[in-house]
């Protein structure tokens, strides 16, 4: 029997396999076609302290390997969340990973305050999200925006503290090194890439705000480049996300350092995706004789 357990942030995981946050909804949506009590955690969609409406159509977009999307974080609020959703998450044996965006550092605050004492397991901290008091800077994209996030998130949090980094910089690990030392307990990675696509009849692009993130099998090099970059730069677990479909790609990503792997716009293709991938999973363990699966993290064997 492999063992699938994952002790991350000091929560247990029933398993490695966790659904990213944006793809999953609060997963309602899922419900019908899968036993979410399989999935060893699930990110909920992106909270804000307000509700959002989010962009203009069209927001998605199809790439050769993925797609574009430009939600603008579209969600209740965290009051509806937790009034609404987390009870009905509450019922099911996975850990409920709570998403959150502020517009302003203290808003990060209030947000962590709320969901940390609603309950929730792990709070996830997107710092991809402009900063209206600093002339609209990504709080991801600079050691600095990182490092006062972090730190107002912990100020205010009860539970333990996932930053999730963007990969629209020049130096992730040293993005990721700010967060670890402002108190992070664990970090996600990548975030999507900045794309866009462009009707060529119209000579505008498809998506009413221009430009997007981009996700799908495409970014999964991209993906396993950075969580091997920030696995050698922190002493941190680390949620890998990026273009992973199948039980071959999650092998991949744990390899390249990863200790828990997430599944977004695979969902998409196949709800059942995530289950599918855990089944690899597994039949990965058992032909290599491994029993546990906390075996793989970080064992990639670079060329000399």
């Amino acid at each position: 029997m492999c063992d699938l357990r994952v002790s991350f942030a000091g929560i247990a995981f029933a398993n490695p396999i966790v659904v990213a946050s944006g793809t999953y909804g609060f997963g309602r949506e899922y419900q019908e076609y899968l036993d979410l009590n399989e999935l060893g955690g699930i990110c909920v969609k992106g909270l804000t302290l307000h509700p959002r409406a989010g962009n203009l159509a069209p927001r998605i977009a199809e790439t050769p390997m993925g797609m574009l999307n430009s939600v603008g974080l579209q969600n209740p609020g965290v009051d509806a969340f937790i009034r609404d959703e987390l009870p009905w998450l509450r019922q099911f044996n996975t850990k409920v990973i709570a998403n959150l965006s502020g517009n302003t550092v203290e808003e990060y605050g209030i947000l962590a305050q709320k969901l940390s004492d609603a309950g929730v397991d792990l709070l996830e901290v997107n710092i991809s999200c402009p900063n209206v008091k600093e002339g609209g800077i990504a709080f991801g994209t600079t050691v600095e925006g990182a490092r006062a996030v972090t730190e107002m998130v912990r100020r205010n949090s009860t539970v333990p503290i996932m930053v999730k980094l963007s990969p629209n910089v020049t130096d992730i690990a040293a993005i990721a090194r700010a967060a670890e030392d402002a108190g992070a307990d664990a970090l996600s990675l990548i975030n999507t890439l900045l794309g866009m696509r462009i009707d060529i009849h119209t000579r505008r692009p498809i998506l009413r705000n221009n430009m997007g993130g981009l996700s799908g099998p495409a970014v999964l090099p991209v993906a396993l480049r950075m969580v091997y970059q920030v696995a050698s730069a922190v002493n941190l677990p680390i949620l890998g996300m990026g273009g992973v479909a199948t039980g071959a790609d999650a092998v991949e990503m744990m390899l390249a350092g990863a200790d828990l792997v997430a599944l977004g716009t695979a969902c998409f293709v196949d709800p059942l995706a995530p289950l599918t991938a855990k089944q690899g999973l597994t039949d990965y363990l058992a032909r290599h004789n491994i029993t546990q699966v906390t075996e793989l993290t970080g064992k990639v064997a670079l060329h000399a």
